[in-house]
């Protein structure tokens, strides 16, 4: 089993993961990234001003990959 940290990164600054989660394979983690990227973009989408928000994930030895959710809009009048 390997552990791997969910670090939080926005406009704001970098919320790294002190404590992980362990997973048998990557593609476990992956999986949990998507799940965990999907609850903050929930929570984002009833903000004023949206943000892009990543999920970068390492182990003890090196980062991993990261998942990403990046609002690009254009305003309309109506």
């Amino acid at each position: 089993m390997t552990r791997y940290y969910f670090d939080i990164r926005d406009d704001t600054g970098l919320y790294p993961d002190e404590e992980g989660l362990e997973f048998g394979t990557q593609q476990e983690a992956e999986v949990e990234a998507a799940h965990a990227l999907a609850d903050l973009a929930r929570d984002i989408a009833v903000m004023d001003e949206r943000r892009d928000v990543s999920v970068e994930v390492r182990t003890d030895a090196k980062r991993v990959f990261q998942a990403a959710l990046i609002f690009r809009c254009s305003r309309t009048t109506q």
